[in-house]
């Protein structure tokens, strides 16, 4: 799902905020006795912001994106739920874990689920994709920079890795996504696992996507949502973020070694759409 690419949702707002005029009422009908029914917040209904873009929004994610792109080292565990649709329109949800260690030059992505698991590792030199439960690996000379690697295995075998995006707001080439954005405010203030955090929505033509942004020390996203607006059941990843900031790796860290029955295979192009 292109539009679920990690990168960068619609969870109740605020519950202290109140409507705005012409905001469609809520609908109280009790739903039928035994049956389950979606959870309401306590308060009013959300706000809807249409075609607000607050440049402290803005801002806050043009620092977030800054700081992790020029941390030495850092490490990710996160955990997420992505959606899945069937054919006849019902979401079903998918758990899994990814675990990241990312230097300059280098990363080693961990995604690890009950359905499949991958790895993506890039020493400086060789892109590798590695499935252990498969047993399959594929390697690729890799450019000198984690941000081309991005882009040249994106546009030229369409890998997207995990959570990506949100190392690339801060780059000159994102100018442009930022100008198309919709709408981008803050909602307020949430608590995500014992942290004070900023919670900013925003909205991109096809998706809409939450931050919840560590208000105080380093601006460090806690937790992200994305909701792809293209299917009508609207699918929605979600995924909560703990973080360490520039620990210690060595080189073998970063150095691919395929088990003894791993059979290499080659990684196929991208041919678009």
């Amino acid at each position: 799902m292109n539009s679920l690419r990690a990168s960068a949702s619609a969870l109740m707002l605020a519950l202290s905020m109140s409507i705005p005029q012409g905001a469609v009422a809520q609908d109280t009908t009790p739903a039928p006795r035994g049956s389950t029914a979606m959870p309401r917040p306590a308060g009013p209904d959300p706000i809807a912001r249409e075609g607000v873009i607050e440049d402290e929004a803005i801002d806050d994610l043009k620092e977030m994106s800054a700081f992790l792109m020029q941390a030495k080292t850092l490490a990710i565990s996160t955990e997420g739920t992505i959606d899945t649709v069937t054919a006849d329109g019902q979401r079903i949800q998918l758990d899994g874990t990814t675990q990241y260690k990312i230097r300059r030059p280098g990363f080693v992505i961990d995604y690890v689920s009950d359905m499949k698991s991958r790895r993506f590792i890039y020493d400086g030199k060789t892109f590798t994709v590695y499935s252990p439960k498969l047993g399959f690996y594929a390697s690729v000379p890799a450019p000198p920079t984690n941000r081309e690697v991005l882009d040249t295995i994106y546009n030229k075998f369409g890998v997207a890795l995990p959570l990506e995006d949100l190392f690339r707001w801060g780059d000159s080439s994102t100018a442009a996504r930022i100008q198309a954005i919709k709408s981008a405010y803050k909602v307020g203030t949430a608590t995500i696992d014992g942290v004070e955090t900023d919670h900013l929505a925003f909205r991109e033509a096809d998706v809409d996507w939450e931050l919840w942004i560590q208000s105080d020390g380093d601006p460090l996203p806690r937790k992200l949502v994305i909701v792809d607006r293209t299917d009508p059941a609207r699918p929605t990843f979600t995924t909560r973020l703990t973080w360490q900031v520039n620990p210690t790796f060595t080189d073998a860290d970063f150095a691919f070694v395929p088990d003894a029955n791993a059979k290499r295979i080659q990684l196929a192009t991208f041919k678009g759409e």
